[in-house]
């Protein structure tokens, strides 16, 4: 449709994130620890889903040494929220199975605040055939920072 005009087609931006911790509590800075402790990111290998704005684009720039992340599809999301989703009710841990849940997250929704904060972190294993080199960026070959994509296939390896 676009080319019929005469313009170009520019896909928006991703709505939503999937951020991983990978580094541990030693030597972080302040400012950094409070971040990961907003984006409830306390382990290695904790994930959570995260609505992209202003604000938190910010945040992840200043974590980026100690999280990956990426933009998850529909499958990835399932995947995640099938296998190790749990909810938060009564401060204990339940499992979940419903597909509202699914589609409020993927489509960041107007209750995407309250569908992530009722999701307990996800605890996910080390991926198989383990990490790259931790203190490199992901565009150097290391693991730390935006991966776009190519989030789907780390989640598949930790899941």
């Amino acid at each position: 449709m676009a080319k019929k005009h005469g313009n170009y087609y520019i896909p928006s931006e991703a709505r939503l994130a999937f951020v991983i911790r990978i580094r541990g509590v030693n030597q972080i800075p302040p400012k950094p620890r409070k971040i990961l402790k907003l984006f409830r990111l306390k382990q290695i290998n904790n994930g959570v889903f995260i609505k992209l704005n202003k604000a938190t684009t910010n945040m992840l720039r200043i974590i980026e040494p100690y999280v990956t992340w990426g933009y998850p599809n529909l499958k990835s999301v399932k995947a995640l929220i099938y296998k190790r989703g749990f909810a938060k009710m009564n401060k204990q841990r339940i499992a979940l199975t419903t597909n509202d849940l699914v589609h409020e997250i993927f489509t960041v929704g107007e209750n995407f605040k309250y569908a992530s904060n009722f999701l307990w972190p996800f605890k996910l294993n080390t991926p198989t055939s383990g990490w790259r080199k931790k203190t490199n960026n992901y565009v150097e070959g290391g693991d730390f920072g935006n991966r776009e994509e190519k989030i789907n296939e780390l989640l598949r390896r930790m899941v």
